[in-house]
Protein backbone atom coordinates (compact mmCIF):
# COMPACT_ATOMS: atom_id res chain seq x y z
CA UNK A 1 0.00 0.00 0.00
CA UNK A 2 1.67 3.58 -1.30
CA UNK A 3 1.88 5.28 2.09
CA UNK A 4 3.18 8.99 2.49
CA UNK A 5 4.90 11.07 5.57
CA UNK A 6 4.51 14.65 5.50
CA UNK A 7 7.28 16.89 6.77
CA UNK A 8 5.98 20.05 7.48
CA UNK A 9 6.84 23.10 9.65
CA UNK A 10 4.21 24.47 11.26
CA UNK A 11 3.70 28.14 12.61
CA UNK A 12 1.68 29.19 15.45
CA UNK A 13 -1.11 29.63 13.52
CA UNK A 14 -3.86 26.42 12.75
CA UNK A 15 -5.61 28.23 9.86
CA UNK A 16 -2.65 28.74 7.77
CA UNK A 17 -0.96 25.09 9.26
CA UNK A 18 -4.54 23.56 8.02
CA UNK A 19 -4.41 24.97 4.80
CA UNK A 20 -1.02 23.68 3.84
CA UNK A 21 -1.89 20.15 5.33
CA UNK A 22 -4.82 19.85 3.27
CA UNK A 23 -2.75 20.95 0.16
CA UNK A 24 -0.29 18.45 0.98
CA UNK A 25 -2.64 15.82 1.55
CA UNK A 26 -4.54 16.13 -1.60
CA UNK A 27 -0.60 15.54 -3.90
CA UNK A 28 -0.28 12.79 -1.73
CA UNK A 29 -3.45 10.90 -2.74
CA UNK A 30 -3.05 11.86 -6.14
CA UNK A 31 0.26 10.03 -6.22
CA UNK A 32 -1.90 6.91 -5.01
CA UNK A 33 -0.84 7.33 -1.58
CA UNK A 34 -3.88 5.44 0.63
CA UNK A 35 -2.30 6.08 4.37
CA UNK A 36 -1.30 9.86 4.79
CA UNK A 37 0.82 10.82 8.42
CA UNK A 38 1.59 13.84 9.88
CA UNK A 39 3.85 14.66 12.54
CA UNK A 40 3.58 15.91 15.89
CA UNK A 41 1.24 19.41 17.09
CA UNK A 42 0.58 19.73 13.30
CA UNK A 43 -2.29 22.21 13.96
CA UNK A 44 -0.04 24.41 16.59
CA UNK A 45 3.89 25.00 17.19
CA UNK A 46 4.37 27.69 19.65
CA UNK A 47 6.39 28.12 22.70
CA UNK A 48 3.92 30.55 23.68
CA UNK A 49 1.42 29.00 26.80
CA UNK A 50 -0.50 33.07 25.82
CA UNK A 51 -0.01 32.41 21.89
CA UNK A 52 -1.57 28.73 22.55
CA UNK A 53 -4.75 30.00 24.70
CA UNK A 54 -5.50 32.30 22.00
CA UNK A 55 -5.85 29.56 19.31
CA UNK A 56 -6.76 26.19 20.47
CA UNK A 57 -9.79 24.86 20.87
CA UNK A 58 -11.49 21.65 22.49
CA UNK A 59 -11.62 18.49 20.37
CA UNK A 60 -15.74 19.55 19.49
CA UNK A 61 -14.45 22.59 17.95
CA UNK A 62 -11.19 22.06 16.74
CA UNK A 63 -11.33 23.17 12.97
CA UNK A 64 -8.17 21.74 12.13
CA UNK A 65 -9.45 18.22 13.30
CA UNK A 66 -12.49 18.65 11.52
CA UNK A 67 -11.08 20.64 8.24
CA UNK A 68 -8.56 17.20 7.96
CA UNK A 69 -11.75 14.34 8.48
CA UNK A 70 -13.15 16.12 5.96
CA UNK A 71 -10.01 15.62 3.52
CA UNK A 72 -9.81 12.19 4.52
CA UNK A 73 -13.16 12.13 3.60
CA UNK A 74 -12.82 13.53 0.80
CA UNK A 75 -10.17 11.51 -0.69
CA UNK A 76 -11.10 8.11 0.40
CA UNK A 77 -7.39 7.91 2.32
CA UNK A 78 -6.81 6.79 5.81
CA UNK A 79 -5.01 9.47 7.76
CA UNK A 80 -3.14 9.54 10.92
CA UNK A 81 -3.23 13.21 12.41
CA UNK A 82 0.50 12.98 14.04
CA UNK A 83 -0.93 14.61 17.13
CA UNK A 84 -3.04 18.23 17.53
CA UNK A 85 -2.61 20.51 20.95
CA UNK A 86 -6.02 20.34 21.99
CA UNK A 87 -7.42 22.34 24.75
CA UNK A 88 -9.67 19.97 27.61
CA UNK A 89 -11.27 20.27 30.61
CA UNK A 90 -9.43 19.60 32.94
CA UNK A 91 -9.34 21.57 36.69
CA UNK A 92 -5.69 22.49 35.82
CA UNK A 93 -6.02 24.18 32.23
CA UNK A 94 -3.67 21.82 30.46
CA UNK A 95 -3.59 20.57 27.09
CA UNK A 96 -3.72 17.67 25.15
CA UNK A 97 -1.18 16.46 23.00
CA UNK A 98 -3.43 14.10 21.02
CA UNK A 99 -3.26 11.61 17.98
CA UNK A 100 -6.16 10.36 15.89
CA UNK A 101 -6.46 7.82 13.49
CA UNK A 102 -8.75 8.75 10.89
CA UNK A 103 -10.19 6.41 8.50
CA UNK A 104 -11.07 6.91 4.65
CA UNK A 105 -15.20 7.61 5.39
CA UNK A 106 -13.21 10.68 7.51
CA UNK A 107 -14.65 9.10 11.18
CA UNK A 108 -12.25 8.95 14.46
CA UNK A 109 -11.22 4.85 14.73
CA UNK A 110 -8.47 5.65 17.26
CA UNK A 111 -7.33 8.94 19.65
CA UNK A 112 -4.20 8.53 21.32
CA UNK A 113 -2.80 10.98 24.60
CA UNK A 114 0.72 11.37 24.58
CA UNK A 115 2.12 9.27 27.93
CA UNK A 116 5.58 10.30 28.49
CA UNK A 117 5.74 14.25 28.78
CA UNK A 118 9.32 16.14 27.61
CA UNK A 119 10.73 17.41 30.52
CA UNK A 120 14.39 17.85 29.71
CA UNK A 121 17.55 20.44 29.76
CA UNK A 122 19.15 19.59 26.80
CA UNK A 123 21.84 22.17 27.19
CA UNK A 124 22.65 25.25 29.09
CA UNK A 125 20.44 27.72 26.78
CA UNK A 126 17.74 24.51 26.06
CA UNK A 127 15.27 23.37 28.52
CA UNK A 128 11.75 21.99 27.96
CA UNK A 129 9.03 21.74 30.62
CA UNK A 130 6.38 19.78 28.76
CA UNK A 131 3.71 19.01 31.69
CA UNK A 132 3.50 21.93 32.94
CA UNK A 133 1.40 23.25 29.34
CA UNK A 134 0.52 19.40 28.57
CA UNK A 135 -1.21 16.78 30.71
CA UNK A 136 -0.02 12.96 30.24
CA UNK A 137 -2.06 10.06 28.73
CA UNK A 138 -2.57 6.99 30.46
CA UNK A 139 -3.62 4.59 28.20
CA UNK A 140 -1.86 2.90 25.65
CA UNK A 141 -3.73 2.51 22.09
CA UNK A 142 -3.90 0.35 18.47
CA UNK A 143 -6.17 1.32 15.76
CA UNK A 144 -7.26 -1.25 13.95
CA UNK A 145 -6.92 -0.52 10.32
CA UNK A 146 -7.88 -2.39 6.88
CA UNK A 147 -4.18 -2.96 6.75
CA UNK A 148 -3.24 -3.96 10.03
CA UNK A 149 -2.98 -3.34 13.88
CA UNK A 150 -1.27 0.27 14.39
CA UNK A 151 0.21 1.52 17.68
CA UNK A 152 0.32 4.62 18.49
CA UNK A 153 3.02 6.55 20.20
CA UNK A 154 4.30 10.49 19.93
CA UNK A 155 7.95 11.91 20.16
CA UNK A 156 9.64 11.47 23.57
CA UNK A 157 7.62 8.34 23.56
CA UNK A 158 10.22 6.76 22.28
CA UNK A 159 12.61 6.46 24.50
CA UNK A 160 10.30 4.15 26.72
CA UNK A 161 10.75 0.35 24.97
CA UNK A 162 8.80 -1.21 26.91
CA UNK A 163 5.43 0.73 25.31
CA UNK A 164 6.61 -0.74 22.20
CA UNK A 165 6.85 -4.21 23.38
CA UNK A 166 3.54 -3.78 24.71
CA UNK A 167 1.55 -2.68 21.41
CA UNK A 168 3.57 -4.97 19.51
CA UNK A 169 2.92 -8.00 21.90
CA UNK A 170 -0.72 -6.96 21.54
CA UNK A 171 -1.04 -7.27 17.91
CA UNK A 172 0.57 -4.09 16.38
CA UNK A 173 2.37 -4.75 13.12
CA UNK A 174 2.93 -0.94 12.59
CA UNK A 175 4.55 1.50 14.87
CA UNK A 176 3.23 5.27 14.49
CA UNK A 177 6.27 8.31 16.17
CA UNK A 178 4.88 11.72 14.67
CA UNK A 179 7.44 13.99 16.10
CA UNK A 180 8.45 17.58 17.11
CA UNK A 181 11.92 16.29 17.82
CA UNK A 182 14.65 18.88 19.38
CA UNK A 183 17.86 19.42 16.98
CA UNK A 184 20.51 18.40 19.65
CA UNK A 185 19.11 15.05 20.80
CA UNK A 186 17.45 14.55 16.85
CA UNK A 187 21.29 14.97 15.81
CA UNK A 188 22.24 12.22 18.68
CA UNK A 189 19.51 10.14 19.27
CA UNK A 190 16.69 9.74 16.47
CA UNK A 191 17.63 7.39 14.15
CA UNK A 192 18.87 4.65 16.63
CA UNK A 193 16.07 4.94 18.66
CA UNK A 194 13.99 4.57 15.83
CA UNK A 195 16.13 1.69 14.20
CA UNK A 196 15.93 0.05 17.75
CA UNK A 197 12.05 0.20 17.93
CA UNK A 198 11.60 -1.94 14.83
CA UNK A 199 13.94 -4.28 16.02
CA UNK A 200 13.35 -5.12 18.74
CA UNK A 201 9.53 -5.64 17.67
CA UNK A 202 9.68 -6.55 14.30
CA UNK A 203 7.41 -3.87 13.30
CA UNK A 204 7.56 -0.84 10.53
CA UNK A 205 7.94 2.11 12.09
CA UNK A 206 6.83 5.31 10.53
CA UNK A 207 8.02 8.75 12.09
CA UNK A 208 6.27 11.83 10.30
CA UNK A 209 8.51 14.88 11.77
CA UNK A 210 8.28 18.71 12.12
CA UNK A 211 11.23 20.41 11.02
CA UNK A 212 13.49 23.90 10.45
CA UNK A 213 12.43 26.90 12.13
CA UNK A 214 8.53 27.55 13.14
CA UNK A 215 7.29 30.96 11.77
CA UNK A 216 5.84 32.27 15.40
CA UNK A 217 3.71 35.61 16.64
CA UNK A 218 4.91 35.20 20.27
CA UNK A 219 7.34 33.36 22.15
CA UNK A 220 11.06 32.03 21.93
CA UNK A 221 11.57 30.92 18.18
CA UNK A 222 11.28 26.79 18.14
CA UNK A 223 13.40 24.84 15.61
CA UNK A 224 13.18 21.14 15.17
CA UNK A 225 14.98 18.17 13.60
CA UNK A 226 13.11 16.58 10.54
CA UNK A 227 14.58 13.63 9.46
CA UNK A 228 11.21 12.28 9.08
CA UNK A 229 12.19 8.82 8.70
CA UNK A 230 10.69 5.16 7.96
CA UNK A 231 12.37 1.97 9.72
CA UNK A 232 11.34 -1.56 8.16
CA UNK A 233 10.98 -4.67 10.62
CA UNK A 234 14.28 -5.58 9.98
CA UNK A 235 16.06 -2.14 11.08
CA UNK A 236 16.66 -0.67 7.45
CA UNK A 237 16.53 3.01 7.12
CA UNK A 238 14.36 3.06 3.97
CA UNK A 239 13.36 7.11 3.95
CA UNK A 240 15.43 9.84 5.84
CA UNK A 241 13.62 13.13 4.97
CA UNK A 242 16.53 15.45 5.47
CA UNK A 243 14.88 18.57 6.53
CA UNK A 244 12.91 20.41 3.94
CA UNK A 245 9.45 20.53 3.91
CA UNK A 246 7.99 18.01 1.72
CA UNK A 247 5.61 14.17 0.81
CA UNK A 248 7.63 11.09 0.97
CA UNK A 249 5.79 8.36 -0.07
CA UNK A 250 7.27 4.38 -0.01
CA UNK A 251 5.15 1.07 -0.19
CA UNK A 252 4.02 -0.23 2.79
CA UNK A 253 4.52 -4.36 2.61
CA UNK A 254 2.78 -6.29 5.64
CA UNK A 255 5.06 -9.30 4.49
CA UNK A 256 8.08 -7.66 5.85
CA UNK A 257 6.85 -7.87 9.61
CA UNK A 258 6.07 -11.61 8.78
CA UNK A 259 9.41 -12.14 7.89
CA UNK A 260 11.39 -10.35 10.39
CA UNK A 261 9.30 -12.22 12.59
CA UNK A 262 9.81 -15.45 11.07
CA UNK A 263 14.01 -14.94 11.36
CA UNK A 264 13.95 -13.51 14.86
CA UNK A 265 11.29 -14.29 17.36
CA UNK A 266 11.65 -12.57 20.34
CA UNK A 267 8.33 -11.24 20.81
CA UNK A 268 7.52 -14.93 21.70
CA UNK A 269 11.03 -15.31 23.69
CA UNK A 270 9.90 -12.73 26.39
CA UNK A 271 10.18 -14.95 29.68
CA UNK A 272 9.25 -13.80 33.18
CA UNK A 273 12.08 -13.03 35.48
CA UNK A 274 12.36 -11.95 39.79
CA UNK A 275 14.70 -9.04 40.77
CA UNK A 276 17.12 -7.11 41.10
Amino acid sequence: MKTALLQITSSDDPVSNLEMLRSMMIDAAGQGAKFILTPEVSNCVSTSNTRQREVLQHEEDDQTLTGLQEQAAALGVWLLIGSLAIRTHDSDGRFANRSFMIDPQGQIVARYDKIHMFDVQVTETETFHESKNYRPGTKAVIAETDFGKVGLTICYDIRFPHLYATLAQAGARILTVPAAFSPVTGAAHWESLLRARAIETGCWVLAPAQTGEHPKTRGKTRYTHGHSMVVAPWGEVLIDAGTDPGIHIFDLDDSSVTEARRRVPSLSHVRPFDGP
